[in-house]
C-alpha cells in the first residue's frame, strides 16, 4: 500500500457505512485522517463507527442527503465535533433498480436525481463555505462509467450521474484559484450491496463490457480517491479520473 499523507486533515464521506464509502474511510483513516461518516442507515453507521474506531478518530451522522436542513445540521455537527472539514467525498448513491425509460415511474426516476445529483449539491453548497474560511479543499464526486456510456435499463442512474460531472467541471472552475480542488471518478461497477437492486442480466451486461473482465474492488477505488483528496493532487480540478477496467477510456 503506497503512503498517502492526510494527517490533520478531517474528511465527510457520504455514504460511509458500507460499500466503497467505507473502503474510502478505512484508507482515510490508515492515512491520518479524521473521518466524518454521513449515512442515512443509523445501525450500520454504529457498526461501521465500531469497526474503523480502532484506526483512528470517526464520528457519525445520520443524514437525509436530499434535504438541506440536515445536510446544514450534519455539516455544523461536523465542524463542531473535528473543528473543520478539509475534505467531501460524495460517494452516497442508489441504482433505483432497472427498466427501460419509459417503464420507469416518475416517482423512481427523481428519487434517483434527488440522491444522486440533488444530494451532492446540497453537500457542496453547505461545506464549501467552510473551505473558503479555511483556504483549503478537496471534493472528489463519485459518478459512473454509465455516465459517459448511458448505460440501456438505467436511464435514470446514468442521467444523474451525468449531471454529478456537470457538477464536478462547474464548480472546479468557480474554485480554481480558491485552493479548492474538485474533480470526480468514474468507476465501473464494483460488486457492492448496491447489486442487490439490479437485475442479473444488468449485472452480467456490466461485466461483458468491462475488458479486464472482472468487477472493480472497493479498495482500488479508495486508493485513488485517497490520493485525490490529498495535497499531492495540486493541479487537477474540475477532471474525471476513470476507474473502468478499460471499458471508458475517454
Amino acid at each position: 500500500m503506497n503512503q498517502i499523507d492526510l494527517n490533520g486533515r478531517v474528511m465527510v464521506v457520504t455514504g460511509g457505512a458500507r460499500g466503497i464509502g467505507y473502503a474510502i474511510a478505512e484508507r482515510a483513516l490508515r492515512s491520518g485522517a479524521a473521518v466524518a461518516l454521513w449515512d442515512i442507515d443509523e445501525q450500520r453507521l454504529e457498526q461501521s463507527r465500531a469497526k474503523l474506531a480502532e484506526l483512528g478518530t470517526v464520528s457519525t451522522n445520520v443524514v437525509e442527503l436530499t434535504d438541506e436542513q440536515s445536510v446544514s445540521a450534519a455539516t455544523q455537527r461536523t465542524i463542531d465535533a473535528h473543528g473543520a472539514i478539509h475534505v467531501l467525498i460524495n460517494c452516497a448513491g442508489i441504482t433505483g433498480g432497472n427498466g427501460t425509460t419509459w417503464e420507469l415511474s416518475p416517482e423512481v426516476w427523481r428519487r434517483v436525481i434527488d440522491v444522486n445529483l440533488i444530494g451532492p449539491y446540497l453537500t457542496c453548497r453547505a461545506i464549501v463555505p467552510q473551505m473558503l474560511r479555511q483556504g483549503y479543499g478537496r471534493i472528489v464526486n463519485i459518478a459512473s462509467v454509465a455516465a459517459k456510456e448511458g448505460n440501456p435499463n438505467a436511464s435514470h442512474y446514468s442521467a444523474s450521474k451525468a449531471g454529478l460531472i456537470g457538477l464536478t467541471k462547474s464548480l472546479g472552475k468557480e474554485l480554481a484559484t480558491k485552493n479548492i480542488l474538485v474533480n470526480a471518478v468514474t468507476p465501473a461497477a464494483a460488486r457492492t450491496e448496491i447489486f442487490d437492486s439490479m437485475s442479473q442480466q444488468h449485472i452480467d451486461y456490466m461485466l461483458s463490457k468491462i475488458p479486464m473482465n472482472r468487477f472493480l474492488l472497493p479498495e482500488e477505488a479508495a486508493s485513488l480517491i485517497v490520493w485525490l483528496s490529498s495535497e499531492d493532487c495540486a493541479f487537477s480540478t474540475g477532471a474525471v479520473f476513470d476507474l473502468s477496467g478499460g471499458r471508458a477510456t475517454y
